[in-house]
């Protein structure tokens, strides 16, 4: 019973300190200059006209700061926020009751927002272009539309996949920010800031290390730092050295280039039971026992960035980065 209490309480925890770690104002966040600079610009001319900030779409892999930026404009704005997941919202009662909820020049910030039914896209029409709400009342000749007024709100969507996004949704935002992958100085900028907060003593070379394999990803970055900081706290003095970043590192099976375990295991597949490739996806799922929506989504966008693996009309192909990474030797026919 008590292992059962513990698993939810160490998830919160975890939750919670990934909240105290998001910067909390545009000028604490670290790197997407052009983003900043752009939404800087935004949020001042909105304070300037006391209106509500125009709606914003962010794009881009998982973990670059989304969610963060919707809480830094939150903040910058003075103004509440509500978040909801896309898939959670299953019926039009739910984003009526969201909408009717909102106060004016609030933000709705509706993560994976491409998974999104069309019911509820209908819904958001009207609200975000004339902040009007419209609910069907009744079935067949005696239906009749109700018409509510909403305060002036900002929507603030974020997607992986903008392509997933039907035209009519996507045309309604005024402003579209996509967040790249991080360089190595930005990540180290902020793996010592997060530091810092953790209260945990890092030295810049230390610092540099986990940077370098965290796929140039915030998110990552903060995650093994947490990780690295345990080993330092339970192995050693609690101080984060280079030799104890990469003891646990090494730990965590994440490899010099920020592969970790399943990467290597992908491209070791293609290698070995393939050949090198070309191998289609559903065949590497089954290799691998993954998802194939997974190995597309959360794995193979890293490995294409580092050039190890190529999409081709014929399935996947290593490169031969790929093949040099994991020390195979393929001929030259692997590639056609």
């Amino acid at each position: 019973m008590s292992a059962q209490v513990m698993v939810p309480a160490v998830v919160a925890e975890e939750e919670e300190l990934e909240q105290t770690l998001r910067p909390r104002r545009l000028d604490e966040f670290v790197g997407q200059q052009r983003v900043k600079e752009q939404l800087s610009i935004a949020l001042e001319a909105a304070k300037a006209r006391a209106e509500a900030l125009d709606h914003v779409l962010l794009v881009g892999p998982p973990g670059l700061g989304k969610k963060s930026l919707a809480f830094i404009v939150r903040e910058e704005l003075g103004v509440g926020i509500r978040c909801v997941a896309g898939p959670a919202l299953e019926r039009k009662g739910d984003m009526a009751a969201i909408l009717t909820a909102l106060e004016p020049h609030d933000v709705l910030f509706v993560d994976e927002i491409h998974r999104l039914n069309r019911a509820i896209e209908e819904i958001l029409y009207p609200a975000l272009e004339d902040f009007r709400l419209d609910i069907v009342v009744g079935q067949g000749p005696a239906a009749r539309t109700l018409t509510l007024d909403l305060p002036p709100f900002t929507l603030i969507g974020a997607t992986t996949r903008t392509g997933l996004l039907t035209t009519p949704l996507r045309d309604r935002f005024g402003m579209t920010f996509r967040l790249e992958h991080y360089a190595p100085a930005e990540l180290r900028t902020i793996v010592a800031r997060s530091a810092k907060i953790l209260g945990v003593e890092v030295d810049g070379e230390a610092a540099d290390e986990i940077a370098r394999r965290s796929r140039g990803t915030p998110r990552i970055a903060n995650r093994i730092l947490r990780r690295v900081r345990d080993v330092a706290q339970v192995r050693h003095d609690g101080a984060i050295t280079t030799a104890i970043a990469r003891e646990a590192l090494a730990l965590l099976e994440v490899d010099a280039e920020g592969l970790e375990r399943v990467d290597r295991a992908l491209l070791d597949a293609i290698a070995t039971k393939f050949g090198g490739g070309p191998v289609g996806l559903s065949t590497l799922s089954v290799a691998l026992g993954e998802e194939p929506d997974t190995i597309e989504d959360v794995y193979e966008p890293y490995l294409l960035q580092l050039g190890f693996l190529q999409r081709t009309p014929r399935g996947r192909v290593l490169t031969d980065r790929g093949r040099a990474h994991v020390g195979t030797a393929a001929s030259d026919d692997a590639l056609f």
